[in-house]
């Protein structure tokens, strides 16, 4: 039996970044939220114990139970798409706070290039700069329309940063100055100025000092403890959902909380949706909570996976080319180099987001004339930590167990570097997401299947980022350096990043995207969807700041929306 509970003004499917800054501005707003979370209540307090690597690192405490739900993945359409069984390329948080949770803080802004890719890319390089197999488009919004959200989410959680980035200018100061110099980061500096290029420090959620918001929501100082990612913050010093956001939301009296509660469908009828049906993950309950706006806000794939199941927008044909649900899958590259020193360095201190940055090869940055591959990648050293169980780094012609091994990873533990690149992806008409006709989830649901490999611009652009890589390390000094071997076919075994874009993407017309620039679905005027899903491609950073700009952006939309109905563009 299925229970309908009072109608609510807006309900909100998942409670990580976007959906606590949608419950935030709405209630702060006065209308009446829910927030569904499919996973358990944490916050600080429960993060005093974290330093617990195996617990948390190795076993996943914070991320989604695979025995319940996961996807399908698959190189090409010719393989047979199995079931991941454990989390390996990419780690799906679960629980109040989402991904945000444990993720290392990051925070970027994507470049004006990246929103308007297939407009810049034409007019500099010609149309035909990639085949045609390449599915680039613009977002339908610019920088320029996005740079006022930027700065709200930057000042939400307090960002530490220092503008020093000449390729891109900022209207505003960040709100706390930059993380620590550290001798490992003066050394790239000094390596990368020496080579022409133009280091800055890297902008961080891991905050420099204490900080209160303008929502007044209090962020601690950084104690660079090195348990950032995979972790949450025992400190309260990472900005993320659940110490920010969600408290705002809360305070107002206007939100209410509900976790383990899964949702499996979004209820549409006509050109609106009525609600959605979830349920309860303990005792087995059904629930409709039909709300006047439905805002989808779990992850990208989770995202995607709702519609499809609901039956709501066209899903992409690859043969074809129609439709746009499960269109642009995106990931990214990770190029880089790492280098063996003579000198031990304080390896085993630091921070998610300590670290030092150039841009020299990031977007259209420099030129792609005579070059087989658009976009680029940000270049960076990170000071992140290293954690005793999983820190090992050995040169390749080392055993991999035994005293030889033991031997090499005890001595390089505080001798090795690495300098990596997030490498941006293009959207491919051979790489998407659909529902999977033979496996379903523990609540008869089919799971979400990826199609997705690399390309021959991904392989171009990992070889050539890794070459620049490969220079400055050895401008730093490094005794002896190995460059990243050229990326073949995608494997989902290894960690690689957590940086899942598309399928659910954004543009100027519903002939080509999912939800317009206020992340409205064309085809159900009160449904929002909102994530990095949104985006059109994956970029040369971390995506959660363009994130989190989107999601201010498509609050102020749902807001205006709840006043006077229609769509917004």
């Amino acid at each position: 039996m299925v229970t309908t509970l009072s109608k609510v003004d807006v309900v909100v499917v998942g409670l990580g970044w976007t959906g606590g800054i949608i419950a935030a501005e709405c209630a702060k707003a006065g209308l009446k939220v829910v927030g569904l979370e499919r996973g358990e209540e944490r916050g600080t307090e429960d993060y005093l114990k974290i330093h617990d690597e195996y617990r948390y690192a190795v076993r996943y405490e914070l991320m989604q139970n695979l025995s319940k739900e996961t996807i399908t993945i698959r190189n090409n359409r010719k393989m047979s798409a199995l079931p991941m069984r454990q989390l390996g390329s990419f780690l799906l948080g679960e629980g109040l706070g989402g991904s945000g949770t444990h993720w290392n803080g990051h925070t970027w802004r994507f470049y004006p290039y990246d929103f308007q890719i297939k407009t810049m890319t034409d007019k500099k390089y010609g149309p035909n700069k990639l085949s045609k197999d390449y599915q680039l488009q613009d977002w339908g919004i610019t920088y320029e329309e996005l740079e006022p959200y930027f700065y709200t989410y930057e000042q939400t959680i307090g960002l530490s940063g220092e503008d020093k980035n000449p390729f891109l200018k900022r209207k505003d100061p960040f709100p706390t100055p930059p993380m620590k110099r550290t001798p490992i980061l003066k050394k790239f500096e000094k390596a990368t100025q020496d080579l022409g290029y133009s280091p800055f420090m890297l902008p961080s959620a891991n905050l420099s000092e204490s900080y209160k918001n303008p929502d007044g929501e209090s962020i601690n100082a950084c104690q660079y403890c090195g348990f950032c990612e995979r972790f949450g913050c025992e400190y309260g010093a990472k900005s993320s959902a659940e110490i920010t956001v969600i408290p705002t939301a809360i305070k107002t009296g206007n939100f209410e909380t509900r976790v383990r509660a899964n949702v499996v469908e979004v209820i549409k009828s006509g050109n609106k949706v009525t609600g959605v049906r979830y349920i309860n993950t303990l005792s087995g309950e059904e629930f409709i909570q039909p709300a006047e706006v439905v805002v989808l806000t779990s992850y990208v794939m989770n995202n995607a996976k709702l519609l499809m199941v609901s039956n709501i927008g066209e899903q992409y044909n690859p043969d074809t080319g129609r439709g746009t649900l499960g269109k642009n899958y995106c990931y990214q590259i990770l190029p880089g180099a790492t280098g063996f020193f003579d000198d031990q360095m304080n390896t085993f201190m630091g921070a998610g987001a300590l670290g030092m940055t150039i841009d020299d090869f990031n977007a259209d940055n420099f030129d792609h004339s005579d070059l087989d591959f658009i976009h680029g990648g940000s270049l960076s050293i990170t000071q992140t930590g290293a954690r005793p169980i999983e820190s090992n780094p050995i040169q390749r012609d080392t055993p991999t167990w035994g005293a030889e091994f033991k031997k090499a990873s005890i001595h390089n533990f505080t001798r090795t570097l690495s300098i990596g690149a997030q490498g941006a992806s293009m959207p491919h008409k051979e790489n998407y997401l659909a529902l999977d006709g033979k496996y379903k989830d523990a609540y008869g649901i089919p799971l979400l299947q990826m199609t997705y490999n690399f390309t021959e611009q991904d392989r171009a652009l990992h070889v050539y980022i890794t070459e620049k890589a490969t220079e400055i390390m050895k401008e730093m000094g490094a005794k002896t350096v190995e460059s990243r071997t050229p990326i073949t076919d995608y494997d989902i075994v290894n960690y690689q990043t957590t940086h899942n874009t598309g399928g659910t993407i954004m543009g100027a017309s519903p002939e080509n995207s999912v939800v317009n620039s206020y992340l409205q679905h064309w085809d159900a005027e009160n449904l929002f969807v909102v994530g990095a899903g949104n985006f059109a491609h994956n970029g040369g950073y971390n995506p959660t700041g363009t994130v989190g700009a989107l999601a201010y952006r498509s609050a102020e939309g749902i807001i205006n929306y709840s006043k006077t109905g229609g769509s917004l563009v």
